[in-house]
């Protein structure tokens, strides 16, 4: 069973695992989420990388744009591996590759990036923090129905964190769906585990201890605690305060 990690070194550490085991698996489309408003994707990119050097995939890195890419780069110290913007023509898929980075991709670049997966065959796919699904883009219709569908449903969330009020939802590759509802200052207890990403209705209805009306939220049958004093969201916070300095 996965732990609720104790800082954002840990997270990424943890998303780094269950990403490997997803490509050992054979998984071919997968999500790492990090879900945090303040949280930027270079930094992030820069500590999971190394999973697929380890692994020894030749693999290529995109970036939302030329200008992100750049300075990727520049920071990273030239890397050995492509790094590129989103639609470059530096930046084409070639048929040795074996697997392709997406760092942030959002909703603005999201057709270009379906185009990218659908060329990219059997290779493998990592999306890193993506923002591919904003409604006021891609909207609720038809056509973002046929989106979900066709493109965003073929990612299977290798690894997804989450940190709400109270409570923090959890995901590595290959275990279920976790729920850690805090009990006390900083410590959290298991609540659930699913086989499926809950939706928002189901997920107040755990943290409030209701009967859920939905199937895949039962409640864990091993609800057991595990404190994290001094720890999780306070060590994040201040991670973030070093990166924004």
């Amino acid at each position: 069973m996965t732990a609720i990690p104790d800082s954002l070194e840990t997270a990424i550490a943890q998303a780094r695992e269950a990403t490997r085991a997803a490509l050992q698996a054979g998984v071919p489309r997968m999500t790492v989420e990090l879900v945090y408003t303040e949280l930027k994707g270079m930094p992030v990119a820069e500590q999971f990388y190394p999973v697929l050097q380890e692994m020894g995939l030749a693999f290529k890195m995109y970036f939302p744009d030329a200008g992100a890419a750049a300075l990727a780069r520049r920071d990273w110290g030239e890397p050995e591996f492509s790094v590129r913007g989103i639609g470059e023509i530096k930046g084409q898929m070639e048929p040795d590759d074996q697997a392709y980075i997406f760092v942030e991709p959002s909703s603005v670049e999201v057709t270009q990036v379906e185009e990218m997966c659908n060329q990219a065959g059997d290779k493998f796919v990592i999306m890193l923090n993506p923002k591919l699904e904003d409604v006021a883009t891609i909207g609720i219709g038809y056509a973002g129905r046929q989106l979900r569908e066709r493109f965003l449903s073929t990612l299977e969330a290798a690894y997804y964190l989450r940190p709400m009020a109270g409570a923090v939802l959890l995901r590595a590759y290959p275990g279920p769906w976790q729920v850690w509802q805090e009990t006390n200052e900083d410590n959290y207890t298991l609540v659930a585990e699913l086989p499926q990403k809950p939706s928002g209705e189901a997920l107040d209805r755990i943290l409030l201890g209701e009967p859920s009306t939905d199937s895949s939220a039962a409640p864990s049958a091993d609800a057991s605690p595990r404190p994290k004093r001094g720890g999780f969201l306070s060590d994040l916070q201040n991670f973030l305060k070093a990166l924004s300095q």
